[in-house]
């Protein structure tokens, strides 16, 4: 497997999380990372420090079924080093029950990796929400 697609294997293995509701397994990948988004003005480090945003973010989608959508993946290994960047889109669909998935968060993902013992992981994400479309009912 090329260091791309195992890193864009670690993108997803996020979202899979995440729409799973593992929180261990979620905060577990910032365990080495620093982790910043756009709604907050301090910088995260390590799992300790994220687990709380992703314990309310899973409760208030506690009931919901979600899928996040990654698209434009872009993946950017530098050559001869264990370092990469990743960019990505993200959209969050809530399942409603009797209908179709809705789309309530959209956003960008910017991630710079690390190789360590031969496995990428995350050394810093920041996380960028993209402001709700008109007329929408979401929160961003």
């Amino acid at each position: 497997m090329s260091d791309e697609e195992e890193v864009r294997g670690l993108l997803q293995s996020y979202a899979d999380r995440l729409d799973a509701g593992d929180l261990d397994g979620v905060t577990a990948l910032f365990a080495h990372a620093t982790w910043r988004s756009s709604a907050r003005s301090e910088v995260l480090a390590g799992s300790h420090q994220v687990r709380p945003v992703y314990a309310r973010l899973l409760a208030s989608t506690a009931g919901t079924p979600t899928t996040h959508r990654l698209t434009e993946v872009r993946v950017e290994v530098e050559p001869g080093a264990d370092v990469a960047t990743s960019t990505c889109r993200w959209t969050v669909l809530e399942e409603q029950e009797g209908s179709p998935p809705t789309a309530t968060l959209t956003g960008r993902y910017t991630d710079r990796l690390e190789r360590v013992e031969g496995r990428w992981r995350f050394a810093d994400r920041l996380i960028e929400l993209d402001p709700p479309a008109a007329g929408a009912g979401g929160s961003g």
